[in-house]
């Protein structure tokens, strides 16, 4: 098995002691196909973007694409996110799962129940927030992207990317985000040390692995279960606002298709699938 590097700049500033490297995340890696191929590049649009070429291109199932930092115009609490250099994990992994476009959004809970194992195993509290956040000690520390190839009956392709506060300093999230950066926080920040990002990526892409076994032989179900044990929203009141109506009720965890449950007054449910939630109580 050989590892693939693209974009890569020669910059001996720049490969430093805290710089990813492929060679260091194999030697952790125990994966059987997820990282045979990975693509690391110093800075990116998106990892996910890069990945979606790749995958159109024809890419196997398991190939990932890192970056030291991406500005993808997505920012955290909607405020533009230009974080500096060699201090988060920025990763996206291309999957084939050929299941229907619908079960998707349940399949991609996989990255983020990878996500909370690599950073509980670093000694953080870490719970999920329906529908992409990763939360350690009540503050946001990561988030999940999807994207999904175009297809009819059958996904064309799943990418699963995730974004982590490694290292990032209390001070770059002030300026970044203002009086919003009180709810976010980094790995490193909630545990008192900083953070390996090379062990980080071989852990998060090991316990990936070990998510998509459990979803092939155990099913969606297995997955689900976990998240809703995970998610601070489940037994709250939210609201749920979208661009043409907001809805209200008591999360009663997500559906097999990964959409939000609420319970009405009169408890009915309804299946939320997009919007900004808003806790009441």
């Amino acid at each position: 098995m050989m590892a693939m590097v693209s974009g890569w700049v020669r910059d001996d500033a720049w490969l430093a002691e805290d710089s990813l490297c492929i060679d260091r995340i194999r030697r952790e890696l125990s994966t059987e196909s997820i990282g045979f191929e990975i693509h690391l590049f110093r800075e990116l649009v998106s990892t996910g973007d890069a990945l979606r070429v790749l995958a159109e291109s024809g890419a196997r199932e398991g190939t990932v694409v890192l970056a030291e930092t991406q500005h993808a115009g997505r920012g955290w609490f909607g405020k533009p996110w230009f974080p500096p250099e060699r201090v988060n994990l920025y990763a996206s992994v291309l999957f084939r799962p050929r299941i229907a476009p619908h079960a998707v959004r349940a399949f991609a809970f996989i990255a983020a129940l990878a996500l909370t194992d690599a950073i509980a195993a670093e000694g953080a509290r870490v719970r999920v927030r329906w529908p992409n956040e990763v939360l350690v000690d009540g503050r946001r520390v990561g988030r999940t992207l999807t994207t999904v190839g175009a297809a009819e009956s059958v996904a064309g392709y799943v990418i699963a990317g995730v974004e982590v506060n490694l290292n990032v300093r209390r001070e770059a999230l002030d300026r970044a985000l203002g009086t919003s950066s009180a709810l976010a926080t980094s790995l490193a920040e909630a545990v008192g040390h900083p953070i390996d990002r090379n062990h980080f990526t071989a852990a998060f892409l090991n316990h990936l692995e070990r998510w998509l076994g459990v979803y092939r032989a155990r099913g969606a179900g297995a997955i689900l279960r976990t998240w809703n044990d995970l998610d601070v929203l489940r037994g709250h009141v939210v609201e749920v606002r979208a661009a043409d109506a907001s809805q209200r009720g008591r999360v009663a965890g997500v559906d097999d298709e990964g959409r939000l449950v609420l319970e009405g007054r009169r408890g009915a449910e309804r299946a939320i699938a997009t919007g900004d939630v808003v806790a009441v109580d």
